[in-house]
């Protein structure tokens, strides 16, 4: 185990007050309301927070917004999986003495801005003069082209069966979260019969897109302890990304959670069946069976063996995502925020029907076109 593990503790997780369709609130309300939720749950106050993390807007916006004056700032974005990111630097900033209680806080409005017209933000970036003339215009085609990398390798009819069953596994998810998105029944019948987005992906292969908000809190471990809830302390953490443009990526079925998976493992000491709960970023079906392979839970090309059968489904040998995902809970454009905000309450008990009872879980956070990844092993005593 590594020194700095279990140095740091997530002392507070929350949304923000309504995550879905809320039109009526900006993305900075988003940020502030769940910083205040997160905080309550940790029984701080603002005034307590000198360290701040955001991506998205840069942390001067977010803490002018808020009324803060933190000692140490980090808006280092690397897309959905900063958040996830966050907590490695946390354990850098906190120990190195910068800041002592860190607040990380996302907020989103990308339901609302798609409706109001907004679009896909493409300034400066290289990608529309080498890709778009290609026609890799958005996600959904970037990881589709992936996604068919995948089947011409390992045969397209057994990934497609495995990308329905993560489908409809993670609704059954959902149905026992009161704030997920989307809650209504899906059976396979429903998966394969959904509209085409891109191929190889069904609408239900693709991730919600929702307003939404949260945070968490973390500080040190011998401060956590004195805090009301239980502590989830941090016992490993690492990044990693190896391409922005999806054309540049070294291989289409490896994202780069086969580095940031092991580093987090090794530090915290643990192994794959010391694993009771894995949250994984699912912006695409196809996101959840290639970080399952990267990560090491199985091999290269013996995903859909591992998730066949309803593994990973409520009762299932296997907890997976149990919040519903984005691919049915929320989803407000950059995700890792309500991967650690699940796990926290999974390992608290706080989650109701759906609690899995863990005592150890991993977190895994993907941003860009599979481009970066962040790995947290999280843990209660």
């Amino acid at each position: 185990m590594n020194q700095f593990s279990k140095t740091v503790a997530i002392v507070g997780a929350a949304e923000s007050d309504e995550i879905g369709n809320v039109p009526h609130k900006s993305p900075l309300a988003h940020h502030a309301e769940a910083a205040n939720n997160a905080l309550a749950d940790a029984g701080l106050k603002l005034s307590d927070v000198d360290g701040l993390f955001s991506a998205g807007y840069s942390t001067l916006t977010v803490a002018e917004y808020m009324g803060l004056k933190p000692k140490y700032t980090d808006s280092t974005q690397v897309g959905g999986s900063s958040f996830v990111i966050y907590v490695a630097h946390a354990i850098a900033a906190i120990n190195a003495g910068y800041c002592d209680v860190a607040l990380v806080t996302h907020g989103e409005v990308g339901r609302s801005a798609r409706e109001r017209g907004g679009g896909w933000p493409g300034g400066g970036q290289p990608g529309p003069q080498f890709e778009s003339p290609y026609g890799i215009i958005g996600p959904p085609i970037s990881y589709g082209m992936a996604c068919s990398n995948y089947m011409s390798r390992y045969g397209e009819d057994r990934t497609r069966q495995a990308l329905s069953e993560i489908a409809v596994s993670t609704r059954k998810w959902a149905q026992l979260n009161p704030k997920a998105y989307m809650r209504d029944p899906m059976s396979f019948d429903d998966y394969h019969n959904s509209r085409w987005i891109a191929w190889p992906f069904h609408l239900l292969d693709c991730c919600l897109v929702t307003d939404a908000g949260g945070a968490i809190v973390i500080t040190r471990a011998d401060r956590a302890r004195d805090l009301p809830k239980e502590p989830v302390y941090v016992l490993g953490a690492a990044e990693h990304h190896d391409h922005s443009m999806i054309s540049q990526m070294p291989d289409l079925t490896v994202t780069p959670a086969h580095v940031s998976g092991p580093r987090a493992m090794e530090m915290a000491g643990v192994g794959f069946n010391d694993i009771d709960l894995t949250m994984i970023y699912d912006s695409f079906t196809y996101t959840v069976l290639a970080t399952l392979e990267s990560l090491g839970y199985c091999k290269p090309g013996e995903g859909p063996d591992f998730v066949a059968n309803q593994r990973t489904a409520p009762g299932g040998e296997f907890a997976l995502n149990t919040s519903g995902g984005g691919l049915s809970y929320t989803h407000s454009g950059m995700y890792g925020m309500f991967l650690l905000v699940e796990a926290v309450r999974q390992l608290r008990g706080e989650c109701g029907d759906r609690n899995v009872n863990p005592k150890i879980a991993l977190v895994n956070g993907t941003g860009g076109v599979l481009s970066s990844t962040g790995t947290t092993i999280l843990a209660v005593d």
